[in-house]
């Protein structure tokens, strides 16, 4: 049995984690900086870093199908994706994303963190 692999459930049915994150990940890219909660940073950054790393290899016909895969609802989002962001990092071999710990809310005492660009 292999047990904690795979990603994090966030207390969340799979197709309410799955837009979860979709929606944030394109709110990181619309605004640049994201806080929340910091299980919920670390599933947005690896889906990021997945995002940025297809969007660097150019905007050919598939890279842009794969990206709009990933982010369905925003052709703003992947539009800048491969214009703006995906430029910036075309050396940069990973690691695109920062997250800074903000310490803990106030009203629950949970872990909130921020993630920016590099």
């Amino acid at each position: 049995m292999i047990h904690q692999s795979g990603k994090r459930k966030l207390n969340k049915k799979p197709p309410h984690r799955r837009a979860l994150v979709r929606n944030q990940v394109i709110h990181f890219i619309k605004f640049g900086c994201l806080q929340t909660t910091k299980p919920r940073i670390k599933e947005v950054q690896s889906a990021v870093e997945k995002v940025v790393t297809l969007a660097r290899k150019g905007s050919d016909f598939n890279t842009i199908r794969r990206v709009n895969q990933i982010l369905p609802y925003d052709e703003k989002a992947v539009r800048k994706m491969f214009e703006e962001i995906a430029p910036k990092y075309k050396e940069r071999p990973g690691g695109y994303t920062r997250v800074i710990p903000l310490g803990r809310r106030g009203s629950d005492t949970a872990p909130i963190a921020r993630l920016e660009w590099v």
